[in-house]
């Protein structure tokens, strides 16, 4: 292939692929057109930053590898979604991803958009080895508080994967009646891929369930806040009072005594 006779246009398509041979590299730094000067910096410019972002991926299965090596072969992450909120149910993840697999920009879910989000939920689903999500409704979080319903649906969504780990790592919190090996992350959806993925299937699962509690209570505005405590949301709960997905045990509304939903 002669670059030198190949056209910007062309040269722009060449550029779009990711297996250039090392002839056709130099090739293109060689060429002396400003305008194939620019394309191909830019052009490295993106295969740098590619590099690195692969770089951080692979730096994200750390602790995935550790436990390999101690032959800890099959490693769940768990994570949880809507600790925080008013209303609407806590989600829980769990995931057992294969390790070092490749999944692109992934992170702690409240760091990605509700594209990113989105697209990875379908990436996940198409790699892991085992993926599982339990949804644990309101009353259950008034009943046992919110620290207790997130430990009781977490032991539920590492028994309900299809196949048994060896080994868990959580994001934040102790389980310390698990049977397999287990290690509490503090931040562990920044640090870790598979507790990541965890929190990417919990996030895309609960906002979807919160889009759907829009479509009932309407007046509330679920579908933006998610059942979070923004301003809206407040002054939507002072107008209308709670509805039946509201959390009892939360303020402001367990201040307002007992209130038959």
């Amino acid at each position: 292939m002669n670059v030198e006779q190949m056209t910007v246009v062309e040269i722009t398509k060449l550029l779009e692929e990711n297996n250039l041979s090392i002839a056709i590299i130099n090739s293109l730094k060689q060429d002396s057109r400003v305008s194939v000067f620019r394309l191909f910096t830019k052009w490295q410019k993106r295969q740098e930053q590619n590099l690195l972002e692969k770089q951080r991926i692979q730096g994200l299965y750390k602790q995935e590898r550790m436990l390999a090596a101690k032959g800890y072969n099959l490693i769940a992450g768990v994570d949880e979604a809507g600790r925080g909120p008013l209303a609407g149910p806590l989600v829980v993840g769990a995931v057992i991803l294969p390790i070092g697999c490749h999944l692109p920009s992934i992170n702690d879910s409240k760091k990605l958009s509700v594209k990113q989000r989105e697209y990875l939920y379908h990436e996940i689903k198409e790699v892991a080895i085992s993926v599982q999500h339990i949804v644990i409704d309101i009353d259950v979080i008034d009943h046992l508080n919110i620290y207790n319903a997130t430990i009781s649906g977490m032991y539920e969504a590492i028994n309900e994967l299809h196949q048994r780990p060896h080994a868990v790592l959580i994001d934040a919190v102790p389980l310390p009646d698990l049977e397999m090996h287990s290690l509490s992350l503090i931040g562990g959806d920044a640090i870790s891929a598979s507790i990541g993925a965890a929190s990417i299937i919990a996030k895309v699962e609960r906002d979807n369930l919160m889009r759907e509690y829009d479509k009932q209570f309407p007046q509330y505005g679920f579908a933006k806040h998610k059942g979070y405590g923004t301003a809206e949301h407040l002054k939507a709960l002072q107008q209308f009072g709670p509805c039946p997905i509201h959390r009892r045990s939360f303020e402001p509304i367990k201040s307002w005594g007992r209130i038959d939903i």
